[in-house]
């Protein structure tokens, strides 16, 4: 079973701290010895890199740099945007928007690249500390519910 997991930006912004904890640097290496595809998708690098630049975090910019080639990094593609369209305009159709109109969005772009991915993979989790909105269209945990055994 090919168990893939991308992370939010949040886990990426614990991971690239400059002093990240061992509660999740653990968490990291025990998936990846599990065999689990722990994931960097382009839309929370993106979300993630645009503040460490505004803050002039250089030594956090250089930490996602090496996350991106350390771990399978998910490039957003057609197929990807055209499906967080459809998950933005389902969202406000139900009445429950996960960002303000005018706003890109992130939640469903993400959702949108785990689904994606859930076509080459038997399992697609996103790791979050925001399960709400990403639960919507994805299958979303909490971080740290998440283990190599499964959840």
């Amino acid at each position: 079973m090919t168990r893939a997991l991308l992370l939010d930006t949040a886990v990426l912004g614990r991971l690239t701290h400059p002093r990240p904890s061992d509660e999740i640097r653990d968490w990291l290496a025990r998936l990846r010895e599990a065999g689990v595809a722990v994931m960097v998708p382009e839309i929370a690098d993106y979300e993630l890199r645009r503040e460490l630049l505004r803050e002039g975090l250089a030594d956090s910019l250089a930490r996602l740099d090496r996350l991106g080639v350390f771990l399978r990094y998910v490039p957003l593609t057609t197929r990807a945007m055209r499906l967080a369209a459809e998950f933005w305009a389902r969202a406000r159709a139900i009445g429950r928007p996960t960002a303000p109109n005018q706003t890109l969005d992130g939640d469903v772009i993400l959702a949108a690249q785990a689904a994606v991915v859930a076509d080459e993979a038997d399992e697609a989790i996103i790791a979050t500390d925001n399960v709400g909105h990403l639960s919507l269209f994805a299958d979303a945990r909490r971080w740290t519910d998440i283990g190599p055994e499964g959840t």
